[in-house]
């Protein structure tokens, strides 16, 4: 006795599958294969992300404490500049010694930002011109 398989290979299947199969098959799995580098590319920058925004929180928190640092930092030199001058006295001078870092730090600040605006993607721009040109040329030969 034997057994018919009702899904096994009958003579329909030896024959090649139809282009109309085939292109059926084709974006069937290019649809899988999108939808799978999606998901990756998804599961990919999730997980940089994560790693990203804890970096962020780090900085972040070295930055509060170098504040913190600087302020102490200060004090210790009013501090020690009150061991020969008045309190008062020392105070002014450290705090003048502040502004001028203060408006040295802001003219070099506007000067970089003078040479920066306005922001013009100049390369990009460049090479957009020349493939017109490029486009123009092909277009008269």
């Amino acid at each position: 006795m034997t057994y018919h398989d009702p899904t096994g290979p009958t003579a329909a299947d030896d024959a090649p599958p139809s282009l109309g199969v085939l292109f059926s098959r084709l974006t069937e799995q290019t649809s899988k294969l999108v939808r799978a580098e999606i998901a990756l590319a998804k599961n990919e920058m999730t997980a940089k992300l994560s790693k990203l925004g804890m970096a962020i929180g780090l900085f972040a928190a070295a930055g509060i404490l170098a504040l913190y640092g600087l302020g102490v930092l200060i004090d210790a030199a009013v501090l020690g500049l009150s061991e020969a001058l008045a309190p008062w006295l020392s105070a002014l001078i450290v705090a003048v010694v502040l502004f001028l870092v203060v408006g040295v730090l802001a003219l070099v600040g506007k000067k970089r930002l003078d040479a920066g605006t306005p922001p013009k993607p100049e390369a990009a721009a460049a090479s957009v011109k020349k493939d017109v040109d490029a486009v123009k040329k092909g277009l008269k030969s």
